[in-house]
């Protein structure tokens, strides 16, 4: 999917339209509406459509968490790049590693989050694919000592992903379409 060129306001705008109406709405994710009151997701709008240099943004979101214990989780909105979801994939791959490679494994985790986002085995038009579809494409960099903690703190934490898919199918893909096409502050 391609964009007009929005400014970093209604990009943040519609990622949080989209993290209330859909994520936390529906309990997507049960653990986001607790950080986003409590102000402490990090949203952090990317320009770049180079590789190299979103990589560079990566790790200048890792620093910042480093630094910043009050900010607990970031999204990282990347509006001009990564259009194409196999472009994204391939991306995301090097992300991974360089979390890796820069000794991030086990204190940052990467969730991933695209547009046009399908799963593995799952057709393009499941309506499944909307738990993880966004307005642009994203990383989700969280802590990982926090996914812990929210994760023993949550009675079934193993059946969120198929309640999810149960949840999307039975809303059906029209209506999360509608969702998702709600959160754009103007057509794309």
């Amino acid at each position: 999917m391609t964009h007009k060129i929005l400014p970093d306001h209604d990009i943040k705008a519609s990622t949080i339209a989209w993290l209330k109406s859909v994520i936390i709405e529906y309990s997507i994710c049960p653990f986001a509406k607790r950080e986003l009151d409590r102000g402490s997701i990090y949203f952090s709008v990317n320009h770049d459509t180079k590789t190299e240099q979103c990589l560079l943004h990566l790790m200048d979101e890792c620093d910042r968490l480093d630094t910043e214990p009050g900010i607990e989780t970031a999204l990282l909105i990347y509006a001009d790049a990564f259009a194409e979801f196999d472009d994204y994939l391939d991306f995301l791959d090097v992300a991974e590693s360089l979390l890796a490679e820069q000794g991030y494994e086990g204190i940052y985790q990467l969730a991933s989050f695209h547009p046009d986002y399908y799963f593995q085995g799952v057709e393009p038009g499941d309506a499944a694919n909307y738990t993880n579809r966004s307005p642009f494409p994203m990383l989700h960099l969280l802590r990982e000592t926090s996914i812990e903690q929210a994760v023993a703190g949550h009675p079934d934490p193993d059946n969120i992903p198929q309640h999810n898919i149960e949840l999307t199918r039975k809303l059906g893909l029209a209506k999360m379409q509608a969702l998702l096409a709600a959160c754009y502050p103007i057509n794309p």
